[in-house]
């Protein structure tokens, strides 16, 4: 029988990968030391547990089916807002203590991480992931009653897996050690030390990998009740684009700040020059990915009335909600099945957390809390209802967006009828309503249209200390709209898989890189405008030319990079995109310095309840573009250099 590939006693990174040993250590130490010191012969004469498993999970294709299993267990559950970072470790969404849900992500939004106290570090378990990977690939020859082919699209999908990890790891720490095949175990302590790599050397590693994962990956998915959620074409190649944009992107071209960021032997983790050939490739990378998505019938999504009487506005804004909330749906990319209790908890609880207690008939149900609350700054970020910034717009009140305004009936289908809320709340685009809730918002679901009502004492307001939405406003967008409150703790909600990548990322992205690369052109345009047609948004000519003070700014490269940054955070915004985005473009420093704000939710009267209050004050340093490494991985591997600045 042969030993696991890879398994070496002299790194932290490569000896404790296989299920978390590390931390287990950390607890036990006193108790093995005990152990060890009496019986260390009894203990030695023991078989390791895996080295059987390893021997006969590459026979039948039984097992190794569970393998593959094994290999795709490791991707995150992006829709669970305790473990995802992009979730609730920014400043889209706010809490207040006592949380309902685990602290981690609050310390990081508040500025808590240290290299003596991490949180939602993914280091030791992706290179658990890297060490299975190859395994697999490693061995997937061996297996008898497979086919060549399906070895084949088997092996691609894992490449993509291991690339993909690979991303995830630079994404959070920058320069990270490659690990493409797994050491022997007779392996030196010297071969173990494994240091980082430049960052643009992990890109390439990356995306080399992408395009050979790709190259053996089917168009679309041929059995859809076995196979879905399995890796793609289309998928791969929209991963290859995001990687080389965000590599295009001033956090890792030409950055300046972290050019001092050296390897134990001196070596440049960074480029600080800035290099225009980063942006060509982005482009390419683009532009192969939409006609891969083309060629595989993708589009972006539009509801189908199902004989629903529903207008034209009502219609776009649930083209808007469902093109997330609808599972393998035409425009999503990549839906990612994976959730933190299992597939059948992918969004169950972020959607919990998103949705109030909506149904006045139902108004006791605890399961509901609507706790999950985007900031004042989400609100505002969304353009007014003629396409623009509402601090642009040359006809829309920004001075006096915190006064109060009674809805009109002509308005009935955004707030409620009569009701009195802030003029912020009027003459937004369909985005807008479709992803927020606030005071007086009307909240259509397939059993009703319910309307919001949350000052103090009122039906969606706070009813205890762990249901206690901190700002005035609800993610709607997050909430599938078949979702039902019932009686008592019981509650119907469609849980969908994550959409990791939507078609209108993609859009965005090939229009950012043509900027990039040339300035503003017809190319670029089409591409925004496709995205803003769904919306029900004019095209960026026709809104800017007519409706801002700043006419001409679609027509400058920084004008159009203003533009094209604020659409991708509006299209995507509460998806888990702006945490990445804002640090790719360097703007995290800037946006998490500002102020937390929200309404004063507390008050029963408007009046009173309209007044924007502090929630916290963020403070974001420099360093906190990347995590930081533990000290023991640290210790066990002196070739591992710190992350600059901690």
């Amino acid at each position: 029988m042969e030993p696991v590939s890879g398994y070496n006693c002299s790194s932290t990174a490569h000896r404790f990968v296989a299920s978390g040993i590390v931390q287990r250590l950390k607890k036990w130490a006193p108790v093995l030391c005990v152990i060890l010191a009496g019986g260390c012969k009894k203990y030695l004469d023991v078989v390791p547990d895996n080295v059987a498993t390893i021997d006969n999970a590459f026979k039948l294709k039984q097992e190794a089916t569970k393998y593959l299993a094994t290999c795709y267990s490791y991707l995150p559950a992006s829709g669970d807002l305790e473990t995802n970072p992009a979730i609730c470790a920014g400043d889209e969404f706010w809490m207040v203590a006592p949380y309902a849900v685990s602290e981690s992500p609050w310390r990081i939004a508040m500025g808590n991480q240290s290299a003596g106290t991490i949180y939602l570090s993914s280091w030791s378990h992706l290179f658990s992931a890297f060490r299975d990977c190859n395994i697999f690939l490693e061995n997937i020859d061996k297996v008898v009653d497979m086919t060549a082919a399906e070895k084949n699209k088997w092996s691609h999908e894992v490449k993509f897996l291991k690339a993909y990890y690979h991303w995830m790891l630079l994404r959070m720490y920058g320069p990270i050690p490659v690990t493409d095949v797994n050491l022997p175990v007779a392996a030196s302590s010297d071969e173990a030390q494994r240091p980082r790599q430049s960052v643009d050397s992990v890109i390439n590693y990356i995306t080399n990998l992408l395009n050979e994962a790709a190259s053996g990956l089917p168009l679309t998915i041929a059995d859809r009740a076995r196979d879905l959620g399995h890796i793609t074409k289309p998928i791969a190649l929209a991963i290859k684009a995001r990687v080389l944009v965000t590599a295009a992107s001033p956090l890792f071209n030409g950055n300046q700040d972290y050019a001092a960021f050296k390897n134990y032997d001196g070596a440049s983790l960074f480029n600080p020059v800035y290099e225009v050939f980063k942006w060509e490739r982005a482009a390419a990378a683009c532009k192969e990915a939409i006609a891969a998505c083309d060629a595989a019938g993708m589009r972006l999504y539009k509801f189908n009335k199902l004989g629903l009487a529903l207008s034209d506005n009502m219609v776009t804004q649930m083209s808007i909600r469902n093109s997330v909330t609808e599972a393998w749906n035409a425009e999503i990319i990549w839906n990612n099945t994976k959730g933190r209790y299992g597939a059948t908890d992918r969004t169950y609880t972020l959607q919990r957390f998103a949705m109030p207690r909506l149904d006045p008939a139902r108004i006791t149900n605890e399961m509901s809390q609507g706790s999950l609350a985007p900031t004042l700054k989400i609100a505002e970020l969304f353009y007014s209802g003629n396409g623009v910034p509402i601090n642009e717009d040359r006809d829309w009140d920004y001075a006096n967006r915190y006064k109060l305004r009674t809805a009109k009936t002509a308005e009935s289908e955004y707030v409620t009828d009569g009701y009195q809320t802030a003029v912020l709340h009027f003459n937004r685009e369909p985005r807008f309503y479709a992803d927020l809730a606030f005071d007086g918002a009307v909240w259509y679901m397939q059993n009703g249209i319910f309307n919001v009502q949350s000052k103090n004492g009122q039906l969606q307001s706070r009813k205890g200390t762990l249901d206690y939405n901190a700002t005035g406003y609800f993610a709607k967008k997050l909430v599938n709209w078949k979702y039902v409150i019932k009686d008592g703790q019981e509650l119907v909600i469609e849980d969908y898989a994550w959409p990791e990548m939507r078609l209108a990322d993609l859009y965005l992205l090939y229009a950012e890189a043509l900027n990039e690369l040339n300035g503003p052109g017809a190319e670029a345009f089409d591409q925004i405008n496709k995205v803003r047609a769904r919306a029900g948004l004019k095209t960026v000519q026709e809104s800017w030319t007519n409706h801002s003070v700043q006419p001409g700014k679609y027509q400058t490269k920084e004008g159009f990079r203003q533009i094209i940054q604020q659409e991708r955070l509006i299209e995507f915004a509460m998806e888990g995109s702006r945490f990445w985005d804002l640090r790719r473009w360097k703007r995290t420093y800037e946006e998490l310095n500002k102020p937390v704000m929200g309404w004063d939710v507390d008050q029963e009267d408007a009046a009173y309840y309209y007044r924007p209050r502090l929630r916290y004050q963020q403070t974001f340093k420099t360093r906190e573009y990347f995590w930081p490494l533990d000290y023991w991985d640290l210790l066990g591997n002196k070739r591992l250099v710190q992350t600059y600045g901690w």
